[in-house]
């Protein structure tokens, strides 16, 4: 059975801001869709990043300073529960769908440093595996098309309805209908096994890398563009 065909787990995070080696998570949702689309599991998690939310990233998700503090988990318990759910997935063999992997694994991946935690490389032997990432596929198989790549983008474009954007479970349910549609429309990914679609992306996350860097280098020759996938190396 193809794997768009059967179960998919959407993982998201709802941060503090951009940087994945200085930003905290805020919110976290791990959303478990069977064969037929419906919510079989869902589990969310609202944290104290321990640092104040920027203004601008609040307006994005929603969750302010005063809230996440008066309700939100000691952030050291819920990175250890985020990290051990995400490697009890990868276990299991069941491919985790993960809307810009490189941004969202990488922040997990320095939150647990920061909390001296087991990474989820660690926990699964290994860097993850089988993920699943919408923006890295919709490149590979629509290079030209214009337009932003965005998770609502990408909803236009393959007809799924996202509700709620910038939720942490909205926006993994989405992720998970949005490459559930790519898997039907693009046959040479949708009939690939887990294992070889992924290693087919981390190629294909490079080439987009280094075509951006290309161009960006046209105007800052020093200009560099991260190319791994589907999480950024620690720095030493």
């Amino acid at each position: 059975m193809s794997w768009h065909r059967g179960t998919l787990v959407g993982f998201d995070l709802e941060t503090t801001g951009t940087d994945v080696e200085n930003d905290r998570i805020v919110t976290a949702a791990l959303v478990r869709l069977d064969a037929d689309g419906a919510i079989a599991e869902q589990r969310t998690w609202l944290l104290d990043p321990g640092v104040a939310i920027p203004e601008q990233a609040s307006a994005i998700h929603g969750i302010g300073t005063d809230h996440a503090r008066k309700h939100g988990a000691r952030a050291v318990l819920a990175v250890e529960e985020i990290a051990h759910a995400v490697a009890d997935v990868l276990r299991s063999g069941v491919p985790l769908v993960v809307m810009n992997a490189r941004y969202d694994l990488s922040l997990l991946d320095r939150e647990c440093r920061r909390h001296g935690l087991p990474s989820v490389d660690e926990r699964v032997g290994g860097a993850p595996s089988p993920v699943i990432d919408p923006l890295v596929i919709d490149k590979h198989v629509d290079k030209y098309r214009k337009g932003k790549r965005a998770l609502q983008a990408l909803c236009d474009h393959y007809g799924v309805t996202l509700d709620g954007a910038h939720e942490a479970s909205a926006d993994a349910v989405a992720a998970v209908r949005v490459v559930r549609r790519m898997g039907e429309r693009h046959r040479p990914v949708g009939t690939l096994p887990p294992a070889e679609l992924h290693a087919l992306q981390i190629r294909a996350a490079a080439e987009q890398s280094a075509s951006l860097q290309a161009y960006l280098r046209r105007s800052d020759p020093a200009a560099v563009v991260e190319a791994s996938w589907p999480v950024i190396p620690r720095s030493r």
